[in-house]
Order: structure tokens, then C-alpha cells, then sequence
């Protein structure tokens, strides 16, 4: 799927639609969880309008309904999936099984952000539990529907830069919660998913990848307060010598999704594999400051360990 566009220089303030120019997806079919609002919705647009076969899930069906409404003539299917359920992770796998059609990409995109401390149905963190733990097993589940040659592509953040996994407690059962710091824990998960499945289905020739979409202005951000808002925003331009630089640009939902399919579709494979994506990019490895991912979120060694934590977490193994 390397059908690199090179028609212009793509970065910051590309769209989905300038990374898709000229790019025909007929014949493929994605898998793109949580298309009932902001970068889902726009992400299943791109993708269908350029051919693609598209299904996505959501927690909520008849909200995705409403989501999709202006665009129902892409004929985009909806399966339900709540992720902070592993019983409902598992009846959607169950469901794309059961059809037996194969993904040529599958795109992790759901997620919540900054919640108050809570659990999911099964007694995790809800940010972890959602976030990583809902991916998990699903990607898991579905992983021989993946065609060989395809990818899968996990949103994660800039919110990992500000801290690694806690192997040791990530339910923060013996640390105070803040819900920012759970949400980065959440998101350094995706990235360390995706370098740990990237090696795992290698062999398939199989692909995948992590990436930071951008400051957005969506659902996402419905528990972040004000006051939250300004802290992250502060944080986000603190250079690595601690000085203030330029604070990140927010995107349009449009510019949000085109790292995404500037990962699933256009980039070489050999390029984004384990790999961290940013303004239609890989980035390098920095330890501090706000640009680049973190050494800790593509530490193969933490990929793995986090891979067994996340499977005993689960009790399933893959």
C-alpha cells in the first residue's frame, strides 16, 4: 500500500484530502474504531470517498448515526463496541469473524481523555482500560483478518511525553490519580502496543505504527477543564532546556486526520513500522522537551513487558 503522494510537500496544516490526492483506496477495506465523532468521522470520510470499504464502531449506535448522517452515500457500516468493555470488545470481534472479510488496515482511533478517576466494566482504569487495554484485545482478536502486507495504525499523543507506563501499579491502586498523567500512561501504552505488534506480525509483513494527530479541538476534550487546558497547553511549549518556546498550533479535525492516512496509506511500510508519526512524518527519539517521542515509548524491552502485563491484565493470551 506504499502509494506515496507526491504531489506537494505534506506537514502541519495538511488535510486528509492533501495527503489522499490522486490516491485510490477501491478495493480496500478499514477498520477504524470510533467513528461517532471529530477525527473518526473524518478519518472514515477520507477513507471512503477515496474508495475504501469502511467499518467503524462505536459506543454509541445511534450517535454514530447522527455522526455519519452527512456522508451516509459512503455507505460506512457501524458495529458496536464499547472499549471499556472487554465483553463488548469481544462480541465485535465475534461480529467481523463472523462476516469472515479481511482489513487491509485497521486504524485504533477511539480513545477518552483527562476523565475523573474511574473504572471500566472490568475493574480497570478507566483510561488505560479504554485506551489501551480495549485496543488490545481487539487488534488482538481480529489480527487474522488482517490481510498480509497490511497495517495498523494506533493514535497515541504528544500526552506521551509526560510519562512512561507504570508496569507496577497501572490502575494507580498505590499512586494519587491525575488525570493527565493517566491519560499520557494510556497513550505511551499505544505507542509500545504498536512497536510490540509491529515485531510480533512482522513475519506477515504486517505493519504497525503509532502517531500524534495534533492539537484538536474536539469531543475529546469534554472532561478537560479550563484551568487543565492552560497547564497543557504551557507544557506543550516547554522546550527541552526548559525554556518557553511556540505553542503547539491546534488543528482543524480535517488536519487531525492526515497523519492518520498518511500512515495507513501513503507512507512506505518500512518507514512507519514501530516507528512514531507526527505532521505526516516520522520523528526522532528526544528525551525531554516538546518535540519528537520519548526512548521509553519505543523501548522494545518495555513493549514486551507491557505486552505480558496487558495479557494477564486481560487473561488472554495472544
Amino acid at each position: 500500500m506504499n502509494c506515496t503522494n507526491t504531489a506537494k510537500s505534506l506537514g502541519e496544516e495538511s488535510t486528509a484530502e492533501d495527503v489522499l490526492a490522486g490516491v485510490d483506496l477501491a478495493g480496500k477495506r478499514i477498520l477504524i474504531t470510533g467513528v461517532s465523532a471529530g477525527l473518526g468521522v473524518e478519518t472514515a470520510r477520507a477513507a471512503a470517498s477515496h474508495g475504501a470499504a469502511v467499518v467503524g464502531t462505536a459506543r454509541d449506535l445511534a450517535k454514530a448515526a447522527v455522526a455519519l448522517a452527512p456522508h451516509q452515500h459512503l455507505n460506512i457500516e457501524v458495529v458496536e463496541c464499547d472499549l471499556a468493555s472487554l465483553a463488548s470488545v469481544r462480541c465485535c470481534a465475534d461480529q467481523l469473524h463472523a462476516s469472515g472479510d479481511r482489513f487491509d488496515v485497521v486504524i485504533a482511533n477511539a480513545g477518552v481523555m483527562n476523565c475523573p478517576f474511574g473504572r471500566t466494566v472490568d475493574g480497570f482504569e478507566t483510561q488505560f482500560g479504554t485506551n489501551h487495554l480495549g485496543h488490545f484485545v481487539l487488534v488482538n482478536r481480529i489480527a487474522p483478518l488482517i490481510a498480509d502486507g497490511g497495517r495498523v495504525v494506533m493514535l497515541s499523543s504528544s500526552a506521551h511525553r509526560s510519562c512512561d507506563v507504570n508496569l507496577d501499579d497501572p490502575g494507580f491502586d498505590n499512586t494519587p490519580y491525575d488525570p493527565f498523567l493517566a491519560y499520557g500512561r494510556s497513550k505511551t501504552a499505544n505507542i509500545l502496543f504498536a512497536v510490540e505488534l509491529n515485531r510480533r506480525l512482522a513475519r506477515r509483513g504486517i505493519c504497525a505504527t503509532a502517531l500524534h494527530p495534533g492539537g484538536i479541538q474536539t469531543e475529546l476534550l469534554r472532561h478537560t477543564s479550563p484551568e487543565l487546558l492552560q497547564q497543557m497547553a504551557a507544557w506543550s511549549a516547554t522546550q527541552a532546556d526548559g525554556s518557553e518556546g511556540r505553542p503547539a498550533t491546534v488543528k482543524s479535525v480535517e488536519q487531525g486526520a492526515a497523519t492518520t492516512v498518511w500512515a495507513a496509506f501513503v507512507a512506505p511500510a518500512a518507514t512507519v513500522g514501530g516507528r512514531f508519526c507526527e505532521n505526516c512524518q516520522v520523528v526522532e527519539m528526544t528525551p525531554a522537551g516538546n518535540r519528537g517521542v520519548r526512548p521509553y515509548a519505543l523501548d522494545p524491552k518495555r513493549a514486551e513487558a507491557l505486552w505480558t502485563l496487558s495479557e494477564k491484565m486481560v487473561g488472554e493470551h495472544f
